[in-house]
């Protein structure tokens, strides 16, 4: 039996507030029913003109404790905002959280988009692409190469090396974005592209324009397609499910979340990978123990599929 994709589960974010205890079981839960990755999404404050402000824990602390904590399933950022780090600071984090890993990491980037955080935690929004670029140059060549001797605009690693050096070539870089400027800046180098639900409809056939736009990426920079690797976040929901709280609501709110029993869902998921999905990014509503226990039925038929 051959899994037709890889399928992995986001904790919790501000859905309620999770303490670490319920953290670490749901990670060892979705590890020993047989998922391939835990994913943890990277904010740090949420406000809504209708309810109470919210915010995760740090992601770094607890991808590290993650690490530590399971033994098998790949661990990573869905993703991490370059802008909130110094990029070499954070290269050097991303190699001793695979360390800990044991070459179980995956560094998901992306540029951000809420400008609330930002602006309470002192991180500048404006030019984020262009910041974005220096510091994505920053942590892939430090993680690839080792060393970085880099001045630029608004990051500087002068004469950079990483000591000890991460495993050869480093963890995979996964880019969470459809936007052709990112794009170009991140297709010579990254190993992985991602998109959320809301980007695909929540369906398997809303994947093949953004999967175009990744491949006219790559043709731009002379890299061969088919050496990313393509995953998406799908939204499912489980009995008991209201709907998750999202720090975007505008573009979640149309969303039709997958549901149904095993073999539907099952086969739901299928067709993402007959639409070229590697993996995908599980979603639960709600994201609690019952629903991973629940929603691990799924797996045995995927497999057989």
């Amino acid at each position: 039996m051959t899994r037709p994709l890889r399928v992995g589960i986001q904790l919790p974010e501000v859905e309620r507030e999770v303490r670490w205890p319920e953290l670490v079981d749901l990670a060892r839960t979705i590890e020993d029913a047989g998922f391939d990755a835990i994913w943890v999404g990277e904010h740090l404050l949420y406000r809504w003109p209708d309810r109470p402000a919210r915010g995760p824990w740090e992601a770094w602390t607890l991808m590290a404790a993650l690490a530590a904590a399971t033994a098998r399933v790949t661990i990573g950022p869905l993703v991490a905002c370059l802008l909130f780090h110094n990029p070499a600071l954070l290269a050097k984090q991303a190699a001793t959280i695979d360390e800990i890993a044991g070459g179980r990491f995956v560094v998901g980037v992306g540029a951000g988009w809420n400008e609330t955080e930002f602006r309470a935690f002192g991180f500048p929004f404006d030019h984020r692409i262009d910041r974005f670029e220096e510091a994505f140059t920053i942590v892939r060549t430090l993680l690839q190469d080792g060393a970085i001797d880099f001045d630029g605009t608004y990051y500087q690693a002068r004469d950079c090396e990483l000591v000890p050096r991460p495993r050869p070539g480093g963890p995979p870089i996964l880019v969470g974005s459809n936007g052709p400027r990112m794009l170009r800046i991140t297709m010579p180098h990254a190993d992985a592209w991602n998109s959320w639900y809301a980007d695909t409809d929540n369906t398997p056939t809303g994947v093949a324009p953004l999967r175009a736009v990744v491949d006219a990426a790559c043709a731009d920079v002379g890299r061969d397609p088919a050496a990313i690797s393509r995953t998406v976040a799908v939204h499912v929901r489980m009995p008991g499910g209201t709907g998750r709280t999202m720090g975007d609501t505008t573009t979640t709110a149309r969303v039709v979340p997958l549901e149904g029993p095993p073999e539907v869902v099952a086969a739901g998921l299928h067709a993402y990978a007959d639409a070229g999905i590697d993996e995908v990014q599980i979603v639960l509503d709600p994201i609690d123990r019952g629903s991973v226990e629940r929603f691990a039925a799924v797996l045995p038929i995927l497999d057989r599929s």
